[in-house]
């Protein structure tokens, strides 16, 4: 699979977890653990991010940097809302996935810099 393919799909799994993150508040409920959801080297793009696949000299890239560090960010903003989903703090869950909230800014800023890196690497 190539690089571009790789990005693309990251982008659409990431899009899915407002919709995920919806059902948790709603159901209190949420199939995986907050460490997981924390960590950003445990989803198929972060393996990819930090694995063998990418180039030493890709990783060290401006673009792919930054990736990496939004990429963070999202797993630490959607584990802060699935930890607020889960112990009844539901209206701050819910501002967190709002259009202004920390999640939807995180998952926003991480889209459009995985859309940068694709659209640079075709």
């Amino acid at each position: 699979m190539s690089s571009v393919d790789i990005i693309q799909d990251a982008i659409a799994a990431h899009s899915f977890w407002k919709a995920r993150l919806r059902t948790a508040v709603s159901s209190e409920k949420f199939d995986v653990a907050i460490a997981t959801v924390k960590a950003d080297d445990q989803c198929d793009f972060g393996k990819w991010l930090y694995g063998s696949e990418l180039s030493a000299a890709e990783k060290e890239t401006e673009r792919c940097r930054t990736v990496r560090l939004l990429h963070a960010q999202f797993h630490q903003e959607a584990a802060k809302d699935v930890e607020w989903a889960t112990s009844g703090q539901k209206s701050k869950a819910e501002e967190a996935t709002g259009l202004c909230g920390s999640y939807s800014k995180a998952s926003r800023l991480l889209t459009e810099a995985m859309v940068e890196w694709r659209e640079n690497l075709r």
